[in-house]
């Protein structure tokens, strides 16, 4: 009963810090959507039935988020009710682009930026793997003709493909703190988000391709 009672009591604390964060990320505009995380016990990486996971604790719990992402308080409340181990999963192109680059690199852009006195949005760290660099939005225009992509976009299904860097848009997503991953790493913020805007993203391409090829 002791062990059981304490395990009730971590799910709930994990649901109340996946909620509360997906809570703030909807106040400033941010639909979120809930994804898989590490099972607890056993020795799979992955909460999700796919045997050998491509990507484990690191996609939407449904091929729907793109349609069923929210910003309702209720229905975020409801969401990590029922899975409360839920990591959190964002949407981009929508409010917000990011650019995802290799640890090493995002480290050598943010001293970069500091030392040159660069805008810069949100930053967080992705296991210490990779850093995620939040600009603004290219968007979604009605007009396709408006739309212009470049070799850097990259969706759900091809990421894995583009090991340097990556430009998060539309019909992309990333996972976002305090979500867990694989093996005890947490996505976390080094920079996190506020009210002001988001930097354009083309000031920040350059920076971030110079030291993507440095460290390459």
């Amino acid at each position: 009963m002791l062990a059981v009672s304490g395990n009730s009591r971590r799910q709930r604390a994990a649901r109340d810090r996946m909620a509360a964060a997906a809570r703030e990320y909807a106040g400033f505009g941010w639909p979120s959507f809930p994804g898989a995380h590490p099972p607890v016990g056993g020795d799979r990486a992955c909460s999700c039935d796919r045997i050998g996971c491509p990507d484990p604790a690191a996609h939407p719990v449904s091929a729907a988020w793109a349609h069923q992402a929210s910003v309702d308080s209720a229905v975020i409340g409801r969401w990590w009710s029922e899975r409360p181990l839920a990591n959190i999963i964002l949407p981009t192109g929508r409010v917000f682009d990011v650019f995802d680059v290799p640890a090493a690199a995002g480290a050598a852009a943010l001293d970069r930026i500091e030392r040159d006195g660069l805008p810069v949005g949100p930053v967080a760290s992705f296991g210490g793997d990779r850093h995620l660099f939040f600009v603004a939005t290219r968007g979604a225009p009605v007009d396709e003709d408006e739309w212009w992509s470049c070799h850097l976009d990259c969706s759900p299904e091809d990421v894995a493909e583009t090991p340097g860097m990556r430009w998060h848009c539309r019909d992309s997503y990333v996972v976002a703190p305090p979500s867990v991953l694989p093996s005890g790493r947490e996505v976390t913020w080094l920079r996190p988000p506020s009210a002001g805007p988001l930097p354009d993203p083309l000031r920040l391409l350059e920076v971030l391709a110079d030291s993507c090829d440095a460290a390459g």
